[in-house]
């Protein structure tokens, strides 16, 4: 159960930077941050490897195959209802990775897709914290990153 859980939910972001060097985002459609743009991921399923879940979420969302990188950062992201209680926990693990092809379209739980210059994220009112991951995955993809070689059993 995803609303009011009984622990963390596992959830997986992708920095997905283009050969432009621009940023993919999604509007959301559904909570948690419904209406906002952020980056696209969402839940791990059971059984399936983060590297897995990030390339279905991406795919799934916007259309986009990419290449897995990195861990960018891992990050809480906890919202209370108006009496106080936690009515979502995820534990947000976000990796840098490359656009690998497929056509740009929303889908499932994103409102709309768009690939966006870092430097217009303000005019998208895409949230500080994020901000701060994806300028964390663009200095990292700056110096030179491969790709996930191997997952763990």
């Amino acid at each position: 159960m995803r609303v009011y859980p009984e622990r963390p939910i596992v959830g997986v972001g992708a920095v997905v930077l283009d050969d432009a060097g621009r940023v993919l985002l999604v509007k959301r459609a559904n909570e948690p941050l419904k209406g906002e743009w952020s980056l696209p991921g969402g839940a791990v399923d059971v059984g399936e490897t983060l590297e897995n879940g990030i390339r279905r979420e991406v795919r799934e969302e916007t259309g986009i195959e990419i290449e897995v990188g990195p861990i960018v950062d891992v990050l809480d992201r906890i919202r209370h209802d108006a009496g106080g209680r936690v009515q979502f926990h995820y534990v947000l693990i976000d990796f840098l990775c490359r656009s690998r092809g497929g056509v740009l379209q929303s889908a499932t739980d994103a409102e709309q897709a768009a690939w966006v210059d870092c430097g217009e994220l303000r005019h998208y009112g895409v949230a500080n914290a994020t901000i701060t991951v994806i300028e964390k995955g663009v200095a990292q993809a700056s110096t030179g990153w491969t790709a996930r070689v191997h997952e763990a059993e």
